[in-house]
């Protein structure tokens, strides 16, 4: 994964914990898509890549890391984990009503893709096909 180029593009202070992070709750394995360590905020970043459009049970997916991450890795000087939900594309209303009656920090925002990059973008940015590889080969992440 371009790891680099993607922190650069969430700003400063990100710092890069594990992709498809392992936690075991409850005698089961989840994965955290992207996992990061915000060093301003003083608190952990959670990813949650969706390659369709956003659905309510997103949100309640994103409280269950939130909580693992609060319980299992927040120190007790860190504030609350972030959740952010990439996806394809959102409906605003169904996102807006996912999230009302949550009390943990979730962010829901969809991801654009184009086909006409300009030139310089072109030369720095992987093509389609070395980003689907990454995404089919877990061993890469």
């Amino acid at each position: 994964m371009h790891l680099r180029d993607f922190l650069v593009e969430l700003g400063k202070g990100f710092a890069f914990v594990g992709s498809q992070y392992h936690l075991e709750v409850g005698d089961q394995d989840f994965y955290l898509d992207l996992l990061f360590y915000h060093l301003h905020l003083r608190c952990y970043v959670v990813i949650d890549i969706k390659m369709a459009e956003f659905k309510p049970e997103y949100a309640g997916k994103m409280n269950f890391y939130l909580s693992a991450v609060d319980d299992r890795l927040r120190h007790e000087d860190d504030n609350p984990t972030i959740g952010i939900v990439l996806c394809k594309s959102k409906n605003r209303v169904v996102a807006e009503y996912a999230l009302r009656e949550t009390r943990r920090p979730i962010g829901v925002s969809a991801y654009r893709l184009t086909k006409a990059l300009p030139e310089k973008l072109k030369r720095i940015l992987p093509a389609i096909r070395e980003i689907e590889a990454e995404f089919k080969d877990p061993k890469k992440r």
